[in-house]
């Protein structure tokens, strides 16, 4: 059993969530460059040379604080959606965790991130990839 809101009965909750996901995913990845720029000059631009190591160890890092702390990343919260475990409560730092390292595997892997946007698009409850194995779900805030 679930403490989730039913896709069914309370279907305002998940309602427009695909495309608020896709608007916080471009959010966070312009936060996330930002961030790892402002950090380029405090390694005497040898960041530079590391760029794409600097910018997934920036994002996986924003991911897991914004993820333990409220449950969704500011592009989330921009987005008025937030992520809750299959009790219904908010994520905490192992759960936030391991839905970065699920995200983070699914970006990684074309296949994986193309099956992930279809569960997204295709399932009641709209989840992808890690969502579904994590037991995970987006929601709208105010739902």
């Amino acid at each position: 059993m679930t403490a989730l809101p039913d896709p069914d009965i309370q279907a305002e909750f998940y309602s427009g969530v695909a495309p608020k996901r896709l608007f916080a995913f471009l959010i966070d990845s312009v936060l996330i460059f930002a961030i790892a720029a402002l950090i380029v000059p405090f390694t005497a631009f040898l960041g530079l040379l590391v760029w794409p190591a600097l910018y997934l160890t920036v994002g996986f890092v924003y991911r897991v604080a914004t993820l333990a702390n409220g449950s969704a990343t500011l592009g989330m919260r921009f987005s008025g959606i937030e992520l809750r475990e299959q009790s219904g409560q908010r994520l905490d730092g192992g759960s936030a965790l391991l839905h970065t390292v699920g995200y983070t595997v699914s970006m990684a892997v074309p296949v994986l991130q193309v099956i992930s946007i279809l569960l997204m698009l295709t399932t009641a409850r709209g989840q992808g990839l890690s969502d579904h194995m994590l037991g995970t779900v987006m929601l709208k805030r105010r739902a």
